[in-house]
């Protein structure tokens, strides 16, 4: 374990330097008059100021809600035992184990390690809340308590998520052997929902317990330490497993080109860190992505309502209203996914061949349909007339439906792009007949791009026209009601978040399941017919088995991207309203001389727009040279060491340190990733706050249109691929190994970069809360030479760190 000892000297060093650095700027700034303002000093108004369905309090509707966040939280523990019961073969269930032992070393390393980012956080906090503004220590206790909590939700779900996807795995394969479709379906579905349903209860839970049980005084720093906390687990868990899974993929995927063996063989070394990286990459990040989504949304909305609506009644009334909201849309996910099922079995439950994506596409429309019909009936019964206006309640129901048809609309657009049946995917495998690997990547390239373009229109769409409903009346509520109108349609995105959890985490354990298959290497025991014959009582079918697993893998590719652009949309349309945050205190209350700031009139703004580009593009880099030269090092020990003759494994020893290769070059990356947007973001908050906020609306209009291009590529790559290993039957020609390399390009674009700008975008917003007040601060008490310098400083710092990015991380002989 020399790598993680060394990772952790590292680590010491770099922070020891930015202690130092933090402790000048902790010098220089104390004594000066505190600064009153941000999300932390907003204070909850009493919840029973509102009543709702005649006589019934806030308070207590809300309770209801915990009430159905525990059922939620015992679905998804249900499910996690039923899977756990399931039969499975003890040679799968060895591979699925094994899987989950270097997932659980790569977690707990991954644990340790976040644990010393938090400590970047807690500088900052201790010195934003404690020494600038002269909270009092409980407080700014509280405020580092709900952050450490928020990375512990985001970590738990993730370790929750591994659990429940090995168990999957291998019950999955096993009972592909039945040769029935259904089982494949089923099992990583039933993975999925628990994991989303858990997940999303979880998250419910926590909030709603502010809200109820914490004094109003404190629900503002306890919801700002868990946003913020939450964010940076889903950050470092997100970009350290896009890189870890994607070394692993395409040291594993390229034996099959050098070697000419199949795909997952089990004499390759690198395939156990694959599946490890198909949980590392594709379930744990994910899994805390949406955790934080969902709560950091959620965050954005109370700051909001806090901030803009000056009617303590009806700021009760909103917030009552959107949780409500968020409790009715559990329980239309819960219901629309039995509803599925039933029809689902009643379908296809004996059939040897089935269209797996038809159910998935099913449950993602009912669960629209039945949550926009939900959602329309409830607030007609809790807000019939909020604000004395009769008509504001379908109003704000159609505004939360457009993002819940956003959920529904935008994986329909993305499997234009993605899916097996997609005329661009099929042009992909078409080009690369006669072309080559070059002509595959080219065609993935204009899958990608069409599909940015397409995505962005059908966004845009939906957000005017939630703008132009918010322009009938919303005005006499609160102040600049597009911005909630932007929120809610964030709020919405993640409306049927289980769902959308659950159909994004059916793509590890379909990919895990063949992996698991081969790995198993079950064909070659003797006298397996007749043991499992014996044992479970049905009768093997291997050639159907291997063919099912296969194109069911498709279906997880394709609903593996439909999850992503939601995901990265929500976090631009999200970033809105937490900017707007910003921009109201900045500007006093939205004082005209002051917004006209906002403006490429005003030099500064139009400057961080410019920089918001550049940052994301050194992230879209940095990510995918931690990739490049840590599946480099995988290739080359693999090649190195690999046994073809003479064996049916390859060692566990080598599988190991595969694994451990992954992980080194996952951490360093990550390391490099997140001290440059820590530093850019003080350095960028302390030259000029207007620069600052152009810097933010940046990076989320940049980030939205190269993470859906970069997803849509990705995914057009990877199921051209399979179209020609399952449909063509074509594996080991020509053909075969240029779409094999397209996708090994693809990996990193759809599975690095791409997911990991959302929570990067969402942490930058986040923590620039904190760093734009603390600038704004000094700035008042020191005088904007001090701010200036000191975001050079900070500038510095994060150019070391960009260098060290792509430098220190180049392939050297």
């Amino acid at each position: 374990m020399t790598f993680v000892t060394g990772a952790f000297c590292a680590a010491r060093a770099h922070f020891a330097r930015a202690v130092c650095c933090l402790m000048l700027l902790s010098t220089l700034a104390f004594g000066q008059q505190p600064h009153v303002g941000g999300e932390a000093n907003l204070v909850l108004p009493d919840l029973d100021l509102a009543t709702f369905l005649g006589d019934v309090s806030g308070s207590t509707l809300l309770y209801g809600g915990l009430v159905v966040g525990v059922l939620g939280l015992l679905f998804g523990l249900v499910i996690y035992k039923q899977l756990q019961g399931m039969p499975v073969h003890k040679s799968m269930l060895e591979i699925s184990e094994l899987i989950y032992e270097t997932c659980k070393t790569y977690l707990e390393t991954q644990g340790r390690f976040l644990l010393i980012l938090e400590l970047f956080i807690g500088v900052i906090i201790v010195f934003y809340f404690g020494v600038l503004q002269h909270m009092e220590p409980f407080k700014v206790g509280v405020i580092l308590l709900f952050s450490l909590i928020g990375i512990g939700g985001s970590y738990a779900v993730a370790w929750f998520g591994i659990r429940v996807n090995t168990f999957a795995n291998s019950r999955t394969a096993f009972a592909s052997l039945t040769g029935k479709a259904y089982p494949c379906y089923a099992i990583p579905l039933k993975a999925g929902m628990s994991i989303g349903m858990l997940l999303i209860s979880v998250e419910l839970l926590l909030m709603l317990s502010i809200l109820l049980f914490i004094p109003g005084n404190l629900a503002g720093p306890c919801f700002i330490g868990f946003a913020i906390g939450e964010s940076l687990g889903a950050a470092a868990l997100r970009v350290a497993g896009g890189i870890f899974t994607k070394i692993a993929d395409i040291g594993a995927d390229l034996m099959k080109i050098v070697f000419k063996i199949k795909e997952d063989d089990a004499r390759n070394p690198g395939v156990i860190a694959d599946c490890t990286g198909d949980n590392a990459g594709d379930s744990v990040g994910p899994s805390a992505d949406g955790f934080e989504t969902y709560g950091v949304t959620g965050v954005a909305l109370i700051s909001f309502i806090l901030l803009a609506v000056k009617e303590p009644v009806v700021q009760v009334q909103l917030l009552v209203w959107i949780f409500v909201m968020r409790v009715v849309m559990v329980i239309a996910s819960g219901v629309s996914y039995f509803i599925n099922e039933a029809m689902a079995k009643a379908k296809y439950e004996n059939a040897a061949k089935m269209n797996f994506e038809s159910p998935l596409t099913i449950l993602v429309w009912l669960t629209s349909i039945v949550s926009v019909v939900a959602t329309y009936a409830v607030s007609y019964l809790l807000i019939p007339n909020i604000g004395n206006d009769p008509s504001l309640w379908w109003k704000l129901s159609t505004v939360i439906t457009c993002g819940t048809l956003a959920g529904a609309i935008i994986p329909e657009l993305v499997k234009v792009f993605t899916s097996t049946e997609s005329a661009h995917v099929r042009e992909v495998v078409t080009s690369s007949r006669e072309g080559g690997a070059s002509l595959n990547i080219l065609s993935g390239l204009v899958a990608g791009n069409f599909s940015a373009f397409w995505i962005g229109l059908a966004m845009l769409a939906l957000m005017a026209m939630a703008y132009g409903v918010s322009t009938m009346g919303m005005g006499a509520l609160m102040m600049a009601p597009a911005v909630f109108a932007f929120g809610l349609v964030a709020f919405g995105f993640l409306g049927m978040g289980p769902v959308t959890i659950a159909v994004d985490s059916y793509g590890p354990v379909t990919d895990n399941a063949q992996s698991v298959y081969e790995l198993s290497v079950i064909e070659s025991l003797p006298n397996i017919k007749g043991e499992i014959k014996k044992e479970f009582g049905f009768d093997v079918n291997f050639e159907k088995a291997k063919e099912n697993l296969e194109e069911n893998d498709g279906a997880g590719n394709t609903f593996k991207a439909t999850a992503k652009p939601v995901l990265i949309g929500t976090a631009v349309v999200g970033a809105t309203t937490m900017i707007f945050s910003i921009i109201v205190a900045l500007t006093k209350g939205l004082q005209a001389d002051l917004l006209a700031n906002l403006s490429i009139l005003h030099p500064p703004f139009l400057l961080g727009l410019i920089a918001g580009g550049a940052v994301i593009y050194w992230f879209t880099g940095a990510s995918m040279q931690a990739v490049t030269t840590g599946a480099y090092r995988a290739v080359e020990f693999i090649k190195a060491n690999i046994k073809l003759e003479g064996t049916t494994k390859a060692s566990v020893a080598d599988s190991k340190k595969v694994v451990e290769i992954c992980t080194q070059y996952a951490q360093k990356g990550m390391f490099n990733i997140f001290l440059t947007v820590f530093f850019t973001t003080l350095s960028f908050a302390f030259f000029e706050p207007y620069y600052f906020i152009g810097y933010l609306i940046s990076i989320a209009l940049f980030g939205l249109y190269q993470a859906i291009f970069m997803a849509n590529a990705g995914g057009a790559w990877d199921n051209a691929k399979k179209i020609v290993e399952t449909e063509l039957k074509a594996k080991g020609t020509p053909l075969h190994d240029a779409c094999v390399v397209g996708d090994t390009v693809g990996d990193p674009y759809k599975d690095t970069s791409s997911v990991a700008l959302n929570p990067i975008i969402k942490f930058t917003t986040l923590f620039g809360l904190l760093a734009v007040e603390l600038a704004v601060s000094l700035t008042e008490s020191s005088g904007a030479a001090l701010t200036t310098g000191l975001g050079a400083a900070f500038l510095a710092v994060a150019l070391y760190f960009v260098y060290r990015s792509f430098y220190g991380m180049r392939i050297e002989k």
